[in-house]
Parts: C-alpha cells; sequence; structure tokens
C-alpha cells in the first residue's frame, strides 16, 4: 500500500464470525463496543456471512491472517462502475397491439409476462413516475415479498406501487470514501438522478406504454419491458462522483452492493440484474458482486452481469463467475440513418438521433486537430475534440470532424458546440469499426464508421475549402446485418478462470429505447438543459436487463429449474453471429451467441448445477472456507470439468477428456438425442456415447468430450473455436468450445 494512504480506510470482510467477537479477541488496542460498531459500516445479516468496516491497515492484515476468516479486501473508489421497443420484438418477443393475435404457445403467454416474478436491480435508483412503471392491471405483490420503500431525498413510500415493489439505497461506503453526498448532484434516497437505473429497469419490466420515442420523434412506438407483469424493486448502490460530469459515469463501492444482494435475498427477489461491472477482471474473493451473487445463487435466485464495456480489447470481461450469467451487447435491426453529403458530391451514411436540422447550404469542414486552441499540443489526441482544446476563433460557423478515442461521445459535441461549431461529426477508431451509436448531440451531428472517418479526413486534406452538409437522421427498420456484435462489448478469454468460457450470451444493447429520469438530459452533460421521457443508450447495461427479463420469463413457466437450469437453456439456443462489418465473430465476444427466449423456453436439455458443485469450484482456487457446514474434497475437479454448457481448454498439451451431464427437460419425455461436433481448426473432438437415450423428464445422462491437438495451427496464446451439439428433431442443444495450446 502506498505510503500516502490515509490511517483508516474501508474493508470488506467475509468472516466466519461475528462482528464484535472478532474485533475484541484479534485488534491489539483497548476498544469500546460503542468505538467497534461506529467502524462499521455493514453487517450483512441475510445470507452473506461478514461486515464492513473502517479499520487500519495494520488492523485488516490481523484479521486477514485469522484461520476462520475467508477473504479481507480494500474497497476501491473507482473499481465499479455502471456499464452503460423494437430490441424485444427482435429477439422473438412481440411488443404492440398484438394482444389477440398472439398464438397459444407464445412465450408471453406461457409465462403471463412474468406475473407473481421479483426482479430486482443494482444501479443508481429509479425514476417513479415513469409511465413505465404504472401498476393498473398489475397483480397482488407477492406474499413472499419482505422488502421495503425506504424514505429518502424526494422519494417516500408512495413512491412504490404494485410495479415498482421495492427501493433501498446504500451510500455508506460511497460516503466512508468521498464524505458526506453532495445532494446537488445525486438524490439520498432511490430516486435516480441520471436515467441510468430507469432504463435498466423499464427495459427488464417496464409496462406497455403507447407511442413514445427518444427525442425528436426517434424510434416512436410501444415502448415495453421484456417481462412487463414482473415486479421490479430497485437496489440504488451507484452514485455521482464529486468533481466529475455525469457523462463520465457513476462510481459503485464492494461494501454497498454486498449490502444491497444481502437485502434483495431477505426480500426475497427471484431474478437479479446487475449492470455493473468491474475496471479490469478481479479475483472472486475480492469480488463484491461475485460473493454476493454466490450466495443469491444459494436461494436460487438467478444473476445477470453486464459484461463490460471495454472491448474490442482481449481478456477484458467483468463478472466472470460461473454461476453468473455474463452478458455482452449486441444490435438490433433498427438505425438512425443521418447522411452527411461533402463538397466533392459524395454521400457518406452515418447516424444520430440528434433532432437538429441545419440551413440548407455547405459549411465550410475542419478536422479537429487544425482549430485547437494556440496552447493545446498537438499530440495524438488532438483530433479528439476533448473538453477545452479548441479555439472559438477557427471553430466558429462550421462542421468539425472530431475521433473516438478518450472523452465522451456527447461530450466532444459538446466541446464543438463551446467553440461556436454549426455541425459535428464523430469518426470511428479502427476499433470500434462499423459499429454505431446515436447519440442525443446538443447540436446537428452524425457519426461514421472509420473507413468513412478516414474518407472523410482524406477530403479535407484534398482541397483547399472542404465544405460539408449534415441531413436530419430518420428512423430505418429492417437493417443488414443484424443483429451484430458491438465493437465495445468486453471480450474473453477469461482471465480469472481461463477453463470456464466467458462471456455466456449476447443480447440486444446498441441504441435501446428506454425510460430515463426527468431529472437528467439525454446525453447527462450539465449545459444540457432538455428533458426527455425516454431515452437511446447503449452498453452491456442495456443487454443485461434483456437477459435478466429473458430468465424472469423462463423463472415464471419453470418455477422448480435452478439458476443453473435457467442458464444454460439461455445459452445453448443462442444463435452466433458476425460483427458490424459482417465478419463472423467468436464466442469471446458473444458466448453462445444471441439472446433467444422463445427456444429457450424449451431447450431440451440442461446442464445443472447446484451451490455445492461452485463451492468445489472454488476448493480448486484455494478457497475453502467459505461455508462452514461444507468440507472440500482432498482433490477437487478442475474447473473445465465444472458441468458448465460451454467448455474452454487453455494450454491443451496433447489430450484431455472432460465430462458433462444433462437432465432431460423436454416435454415428451422420451426421446434419443444424437450429437455433432464443430471442432475447433487444428484439433479432434470426440463425444462419447454419441447417442444418449431418455425415457422420462428429469433424468440424466452424462458423456464426455476428449478434445486431442492434431497440428500446430495457432499460435501461444491464440484459441480456436468450435461447437458441440445435440439434436432429437425438436431440439438444437448448441454449446460453444474455445481451445489454446500449451
Amino acid at each position: 500500500m502506498a505510503s500516502t494512504m490515509k490511517k483508516t480506510s474501508s474493508f470488506s470482510l467475509l468472516s466466519l464470525l461475528l462482528l464484535l467477537p472478532l474485533l475484541a479477541s484479534c485488534v491489539e488496542r483497548q476498544e469500546t463496543e460503542e468505538e467497534a460498531r461506529n467502524s462499521l459500516l455493514y453487517s450483512y445479516k441475510n445470507s452473506i456471512n461478514g461486515f464492513a468496516a473502517v479499520l487500519t491497515a495494520d488492523e485488516a492484515s490481523k484479521l486477514s491472517k485469522l484461520e476462520e476468516v475467508v477473504s479481507v479486501f480494500r474497497s476501491e473508489p473507482r473499481k465499479y462502475s455502471l456499464q452503460t421497443t423494437r430490441s424485444w420484438k427482435f429477439v422473438g418477443l412481440e411488443e404492440g397491439d398484438r394482444w389477440n393475435y398472439m398464438k397459444r404457445d407464445d412465450l408471453l403467454l406461457k409465462a403471463t409476462y412474468g406475473k407473481h416474478v421479483i426482479v430486482g436491480l443494482l444501479d443508481n435508483g429509479v425514476w417513479p413516475e415513469s409511465r413505465s412503471f404504472r401498476d393498473e392491471g398489475m397483480g397482488h405483490i407477492p406474499k413472499s415479498w419482505k422488502g421495503i420503500c425506504q424514505n429518502g431525498d424526494a422519494f417516500n413510500s408512495s413512491n412504490c406501487n404494485r410495479k415498482l415493489i421495492g427501493a433501498r439505497y446504500y451510500v455508506k461506503g460511497y460516503e466512508q470514501y468521498f464524505g458526506p453526498l453532495n445532494t446537488s448532484l445525486d438524490y439520498r434516497s432511490p430516486r435516480d438522478k441520471d436515467g441510468h437505473g430507469t432504463h435498466t429497469s423499464s427495459t427488464v419490466g417496464g409496462r406497455r406504454v403507447h407511442n413514445v420515442s427518444a427525442l425528436g420523434g426517434f424510434a416512436r412506438g410501444t415502448a415495453s419491458g421484456g417481462a412487463p407483469l414482473v415486479h421490479l424493486a430497485m437496489y440504488k448502490v451507484c452514485w455521482a462522483i464529486p468533481g466529475q460530469g455525469k457523462e463520465e459515469g457513476n462510481t459503485c463501492f464492494d461494501e454497498d452492493m454486498l449490502a444491497a444482494i444481502d437485502d434483495a435475498i431477505g426480500d426475497g427477489v427471484h431474478v437479479l440484474s446487475i449492470s455493473i461491472g468491474a475496471s479490469e477482471p478481479t479475483l472472486y474473493t475480492e469480488d463484491g458482486i461475485s460473493i454476493g451473487a454466490l450466495h443469491a445463487i444459494k436461494k436460487n435466485i438467478v444473476v445477470a452481469c453486464s459484461a463490460g464495456n471495454s472491448g474490442p480489447a482481449p481478456s477484458t470481461l467483468s463478472n466472470p463467475a460461473p454461476w453468473i450469467i455474463t452478458v455482452g451487447a449486441s444490435s438490433v435491426d433498427r438505425a438512425f440513418v443521418a447522411p452527411l453529403l461533402l463538397g466533392n458530391g459524395r454521400k457518406i451514411e452515418g447516424q444520430t438521433v440528434t433532432p437538429y436540422k441545419l440551413e440548407k447550404k455547405m459549411y465550410p469542414l475542419v478536422y479537429a486537430a487544425q482549430v485547437l486552441g494556440h496552447d493545446v499540443p498537438k499530440n495524438y489526441n488532438a483530433g479528439q475534440c476533448l473538453p477545452g482544446s479548441l479555439s472559438p476563433k477557427k471553430v466558429k460557423g462550421k462542421i468539425v470532424i472530431c475521433l473516438r478515442g478518450n472523452g465522451t461521445r456527447v461530450g466532444k459535441g459538446e466541446e464543438v458546440r463551446r467553440a461556436g461549431g454549426v455541425g459535428f461529426i464523430l469518426g470511428n477508431s479502427p476499433a470500434n469499426g462499423a459499429e454505431l451509436a446515436a447519440d442525443a448531440h446538443v447540436l446537428p451531428a452524425t457519426a461514421v464508421d472509420s473507413n468513412n472517418a478516414i474518407r472523410i479526413l482524406k477530403y479535407i486534406n484534398s482541397t483547399r475549402k472542404p465544405v460539408a452538409y449534415i441531413f436530419r437522421a430518420r428512423t430505418v427498420l429492417d437493417r443488414k446485418p443484424a443483429p451484430f456484435m458491438a465493437a465495445f462489448t468486453s471480450r474473453g478469454p477469461n482471465t480469472i478462470t481461463p477453463d470456464i468460457l466467458k462471456p455466456d450470451i449476447t443480447g440486444p444493447g446498441l441504441n435501446i429505447l428506454a425510460a430515463w429520469s426527468g431529472a437528467s438530459s439525454p446525453t447527462t452533460l450539465a449545459d444540457d438543459k432538455r428533458v426527455v421521457e425516454y431515452n437511446i443508450l447503449s452498453g452491456t447495461s442495456m443487454s443485461c436487463p434483456h437477459v435478466g427479463a429473458a430468465a424472469a420469463l423462463l423463472k415464471a413457466i419453470h418455477p422448480t429449474w435452478t439458476s443453473a437450469a435457467i442458464r444454460s437453456a439461455l445459452i445453448t439456443s443462442g444463435k452466433p453471429i458476425t460483427d458490424a462489418s459482417g465478419h463472423p465473430a467468436n464466442p469471446f465476444q458473444y458466448g453462445s451467441g444471441h439472446l433467444r427466449p422463445s427456444k429457450a423456453a424449451d431447450p431440451g436439455l440442461v446442464y445443472d448445477a447446484s451451490y455445492t458443485d461452485y463451492l468445489i469450484f472454488l476448493c480448486y482456487h484455494g478457497v475453502t472456507k467459505l461455508d462452514p457446514s461444507f468440507k472440500c474434497p482432498k482433490h477437487p475437479p478442475t474447473p473445465k470439468n465444472l458441468n458448465y454448457p460451454s467448455l474452454a481448454i487453455s494450454k491443451l498439451n496433447g489430450t484431455v477428456t472432460v465430462k458433462r451431464t444433462v437432465t432431460n427437460v423436454g416435454g415428451g419425455g422420451k426421446s434419443v438425442y444424437i450429437s455433432s461436433i464443430k471442432p475447433p481448426m487444428g484439433f479432434s473432438v470426440k463425444v462419447s456415447p454419441p447417442i444418449l437415450f431418455f425415457h422420462h423428464v428429469g433424468q440424466k445422462k452424462s458423456f464426455t468430450i476428449t478434445v486431442k491437438a492434431e497440428t500446430r495451427s495457432i499460435g501461444k496464446d491464440e484459441y480456436a473455436f468450435g461447437w458441440f451439439t445435440w439434436r432429437d428433431g425438436v431440439h438444437i442443444v448448441r454449446s460453444p468450445m474455445a481451445v489454446s495450446l500449451a
């Protein structure tokens, strides 16, 4: 630890002892019970056996050496952050006025639209007045519900109803680090001052609201959550960062999230949707989400989490624990087309949801690096329109092209407006490729892919007086290719456990319309005074609640299924997809592929796993004391033998054989499944036995998969991908494989 560290820090402890006896017996100083209580932030009481307290580094070190203590870790201020209509139709759940035309086997009808299922969200609050949270026609609150509607700033129990049945907030960890919350930045209550939590909540379970759109009328139609009759509970754990704009995101502390998950378990949620990710991969015992999720799994709560927005770099994904559904982000088939006309007559396609229109004439066009302020260095950031970088004298009356990289997309537009520009072009870097995020910029704007950005820069350099015009955007449906992977989605391989393939699945996360906070603007910029009811946002934060809603529907149809069975059904029904350029993507981007809830409702076979299986998995990683009632086996199996619905083998040397077990959940009872293999290039794969015979629902059958390296077709640390599939003529149970060589 740095020598400049404060004397006391907030540590999260997972302990098998009670708080006060532990402090009294283990800290070598005189301490009254009152002082001990004052150091306590949270005592986790429902399922998680531990506490969070303010301790010196020396005290934390002494506690960590105790045999009874599983883990002691420091809470870090920037470790976690939020991972920021048409989408439901696109994944096979119809929205709109189709109540009287649905087939009897329609998934929403089977699931009664999620009725009686409770979905909890860890996020940054909720705007309860949104029409998406109306409770007309909602059923009674389930008798199993034990949660509360917590009072606070601009929020009380009257803000909850039969749709939004619970709301709490957790700020002790945040305030321990930053000091008292500045209530001009955020509400000290479950209320959302940003928009993110309202967006994710309504994506999971918002009611059907007709004739809504984003600012400017984009994406007009009927908004609906994936499971419109589920009950929602908000656990506010993420907060505004002092001295930083809201567009830069929020921060979420381990101890606050653990307290929220502990309460959610006690409150009686059935599904947890957590659109939060770590800034870098984190060990399971030092990851508040991972620890909390494992305890939720013990109570058979399904947990879905964002993979993160750190793509396209490899080995960047968050939430890699095998008891979590880890969700990537992909597109839908809708675009918001805003073409750009250059002075040479060339028309270039762009996208935006900016509602403003330029006067019909050509405007001078400049590259940001050409119009910098006199004291701004001309380095690699020069073309990125960072705050304060542009010269008003050089920019006034012009359209400016800015490149993605550092800073926020909407912040770049704000900088062009500050400097007097009339329009703004956001150019992708090669890393962003052909994926275009549509934003509600504060001036006329469009976003272009990396190839077109290069064409624009070449045009600027080819003429003395470059000019351009940005057309107003329009909504276009049925775009191809679709869906495609978002470049920003974080990627595998899984650096914490390379033999568990992550992410698990991908869902709609690019340009998603959902409800918004009335206390925020569409860009969340401080100078943006616009107010909207619904807003378009991109990120794995948006894809995660799609999977959370699908899990809620499966929970409604199959209430006795384990969380692992639901995860398996979602994974084995995924559909492989391409990237934005139409090139094949791979399982380190999409897991098993794009979400298909209707297929997942009847998967045929599932790969089940229990809480005990996960404890055995942790035994292999040296975590042996998490549950006092459980004793690790002398020789725990390797992670690749966890009964997971995918297969990852890292650093293969020769041949390896792993075991899997499937459970028959097909409606017919008697069935015969035949295996097929698409082996990774350079490897042979054999499944034994190749045929499985089932006589009744619930029957289990085991098989082995043997993978052998045949040729050196890939380099060190590179992966080859393949698939193994079971078919019975009705069901297709597909699992991805990823293999690397030693």
